[in-house]
């Protein structure tokens, strides 16, 4: 699988949202390899989008076409600072995204130790779907950049995931797994809420 992370600021959310209604009716339909894509504004106006197709190979057949140029031309008049971070490394939380989340939560930070933090993750798995049944899906994509990742999580509520996390945050699992996962963190995450999520 590959993934490929969009993100800048918006600087018309209506006309960006408009283009990514757009991009679902006119361009998705002969996107081949197309495994679906989130996006959304933040509350302070920053943009993001995941998606993920199949290969790299689909995903630089699909940026070559004409119509998709054409499309991105138009959409990036809607943006500033716009930066691309193509992912060969994509990790699934239960069967990945989800259109049926009610909220979405990007987070994006930098590990020392990318391998371990995947084991970390695999091992929290079980534990999660077991406590969090708010987590609806998730998308890990390892930037090239050594240890940076975007991580994506679906919710199913805004609210449901706040309550769920505090639950969580006593569990002795999650305790432990959480300090493993604190030394090799590189810096603090960022985090992004998609409060009205998008996808395609």
């Amino acid at each position: 699988m590959f993934a490929q992370v969009v993100q800048g600021k918006a600087t018309d959310a209506a006309g960006l949202k408009k283009q990514w209604e757009r991009w679902g009716q006119d361009i998705k339909p002969q996107a081949q390899g197309y495994l679906g894509g989130t996006g959304g504004i933040t509350s302070n106006g920053e943009f993001i989008a995941i998606a993920r197709f199949e290969s790299e190979e689909a995903a630089r057949s699909n940026s070559e076409r004409p119509e998709q140029s054409a499309w991105w031309e138009e959409t990036s008049q809607y943006l500033s600072d716009v930066m691309f971070h193509d992912c060969t490394e994509v990790d699934l939380v239960s069967e990945g995204g989800s259109d049926d989340a009610g909220f979405v939560q990007v987070i994006q930070g930098k590990v020392t130790d990318a391998a371990k933090a995947r084991e970390l993750d695999a091992r929290m798995e079980p534990e999660m779907k077991k406590q969090r049944p708010d987590v609806i899906g998730g998308v890990v994509a390892w930037h090239p950049e050594n240890g940076r990742f975007t991580n994506a999580l679906y919710f199913t509520s805004e609210a449901e995931a706040r309550a769920k996390e505090k639950e969580m945050e006593t569990s002795e699992g999650f305790k432990e797994v959480m300090a493993e996962y604190q030394a090799i963190s590189d810096g603090e995450p960022k985090f992004l809420d998609l409060t009205d999520p998008w996808t395609n």
